[in-house]
């Protein structure tokens, strides 16, 4: 039934979306700790546009130049051009462009933000991996380094020790100058899904076995267009990723993050995205999207942490409170090394996400075999009970969905 309401839903958003754009005179400053839910969308330089099908290129060319745009990027996947517009222009472009009979849409470049919570309070390290039943999962598999699991963020620390021996392909569509980890978001991701363990250091990753792509698609504050981010799902998708986590998002719907989305489910890849940190039951994106498996937050006592998003299109829970992992071992804006060189915690359903993306690489090492649609069933079905969400749902457990 969640999934049934999913259309009706964005239906809603767009209605809401129209009026937003009718009566705001302008886009909201970027801070990095605002919630998804207030308008955290800046006047935008670059707009994504669809021409329809057997459209000439002198079109739209053409069509280029009435707009006084200039193509700067391509998703040729999908598509999708990516377009500079002038300074402050981008609504009043997207409308005429949207006008035009050769083109099928367009819609802004829209920014996405790490999805996280910053908190200091120290409880037992990494409960959630005994919430999930990992160490009994690792007793069926701990993974395996063919299974590979691209990690959409900041960037992952290079030299990192619990990550450095984990990382197989690095890549950057940002315009930072490294793909390491200056934020300090990703590689606390990356080591929650699988950071080298049993090694008489760090923490613990859920599928420890398996190896990590860093995609960097985020910058060094954090954000990043959706166009990088759509770039990053179809790399890591040719690259042979079995699993993306996606613990960033939006509440801007887009048409080409969904057509990312539908291209990597369609070449097998199971997608794991954190549902946002409102309290709400509105909209967050790309975890919205139907192939995607959107990840709320539960506390130590298996029940909604405060500030995870719910309703029907959230579709699992996972440990997202007071999370215990790997931090850049270097200068970031987040951490100021927490508790110890290269560990801190952090909450958020951005903590969620990886867990259920470390499950989903278990369950394709254990079952090879399997379709991205039976790996996400095992995961979905394979829970313990979760209290506060709005319709229920259930707490991911790593050793159930492998049993």
């Amino acid at each position: 039934m969640r999934k049934l309401l999913r259309s009706l839903l964005l239906s809603l958003a767009g209605i809401i979306l129209v009026l937003l754009f009718a009566f705001t005179s302008s886009f909201a400053a970027i801070n990095p700790f605002l919630t998804a839910g207030q308008d955290d969308t800046p006047a935008s330089e670059q707009i994504l546009v669809k021409f329809k099908p057997g459209i000439p290129q002198t079109v739209k060319e053409r069509v280029h130049v009435q707009n006084d745009a200039q193509v700067i990027d391509a998703i040729p996947e999908i598509g999708i051009e990516v377009v500079k517009v002038a300074k402050e222009k981008a609504r009043e472009k997207v409308a005429n462009y949207s006008r035009n009979p050769h083109v099928e849409f367009a819609e802004p470049d829209y920014i996405a933000r790490a999805v996280f919570i910053p908190d200091d309070p120290y409880f037992e390290k990494q409960w959630g991996m005994a919430k999930i039943q990992a160490p009994d999962a690792w007793k069926v598999t701990k993974g395996s380094r063919e299974v590979k699991i691209a990690i959409l963020d900041s960037g992952i620390d290079q030299d990192h020790e619990d990550l450095r021996t984990q990382i197989v392909a690095n890549v950057d569509f940002t315009p930072s100058k490294t793909v390491d980890d200056k934020f300090g978001h990703g590689t606390h991701v990356a080591g929650i899904a699988a950071a080298a363990t049993n090694n008489g250091k760090g923490v613990a990753g859920v599928s420890f076995k398996c190896s990590l792509m860093n995609v960097k698609v985020l910058g060094d504050d954090g954000s990043g267009y959706y166009s990088w981010l759509a770039k990053g799902i179809i790399w890591a998708t040719k690259n042979g990723a079995k699993v993306i986590n996606i613990s960033a998002g939006s509440n801007r719907p887009s048409k080409v993050l969904e057509k990312a989305i539908n291209y990597a489910w369609s070449q097998g890849v199971v997608l794991v995205a954190a549902a946002g940190n409102d309290n709400s039951s509105a909209p967050f994106y790309p975890a919205f999207y139907t192939n995607c498996i959107a990840v709320g937050a539960t506390d130590e006592n298996d029940s909604r942490a405060f500030f995870s998003n719910y309703g029907p299109w959230v579709d699992i829970a996972a440990p997202g409170l007071n999370i215990f992992s790997t931090t850049p071992n270097h200068d970031n804006y987040i951490h100021n090394y927490g508790i110890a060189l290269g560990y801190d915690y952090l909450s958020g359903t951005s903590m969620a996400s990886p867990h259920v993306a470390g499950i989903a690489a278990l369950v394709w090492a254990k079952y090879p075999g399997l379709s991205n649609a039976e790996v996400r069933k095992r995961i979905e079905e394979g829970v313990d009970p979760a209290g506060g969400f709005d319709p229920p749902i259930g707490r991911a457990n790593a050793y159930k969905a492998l049993r």
